[in-house]
């Protein structure tokens, strides 16, 4: 966990970084999928998921360019994971990922990802998702619906046999 301290104007904000779990073969976040993104979430409020990544060329669909289903499933993993924190975790399918492309997603360009949870119900939440260039402009953003996987594949889910543990840095 890393803790720093952020100064605005006369007030000193507390920040806590945490480090998510990943798994082994996820498309996302899989650290042993050789043909996978291999995206670190980190939490940095209750509800808040971050991600600084670089997108490798061999994602690009026009030169230079993210995949739109690349950027989809980036949007998908990062919206998903805003409702995920806590042990175990609370995971979800995508009920329905509305995507807005605001602008080509550069390959070989540092980006920042961020997700935001919103309401959450029982069953249900709700989550929001954006990617930002060097410059800080938005490029693409979705609003997710979420449903919880259901509790008897929970409970049969053996996380340590999916790989599921936090990597150090």
């Amino acid at each position: 966990m890393n803790n720093d301290i952020l100064i605005l104007g006369n007030q000193y904000l507390h920040m806590m970084t945490i480090k998510q779990p990943n798994s082994n073969h996820c498309f996302v976040c899989g650290r042993g999928n050789p043909y996978g993104l291999r995206l670190k979430f980190y939490e940095t409020t209750p509800g808040e998921v971050v991600v600084e990544y670089t997108v490798p060329e061999q994602f690009q669909g026009y030169p230079g360019v993210v995949h739109g289903g690349v950027v989809a499933a980036i949007l998908d993993e990062v919206t998903g994971r805003t409702q995920m924190g806590g042990y175990p975790p609370r995971f979800m399918f995508t009920a329905r990922l509305n995507i807005r492309y605001r602008k080509n997603v550069p390959i070989g360009e540092p980006l920042k990802i961020i997700g935001r949870a919103g309401v959450s119900r029982e069953t249900t939440a709700t989550a929001t998702g954006q990617i930002f260039g060097p410059d800080g402009d938005l490029l693409a953003e979705a609003e997710a619906v979420l449903v919880n996987v259901p509790e008897a594949i929970v409970d049969n889910v053996d996380l340590e046999a999916l790989g599921w543990k936090v990597d150090p840095d």
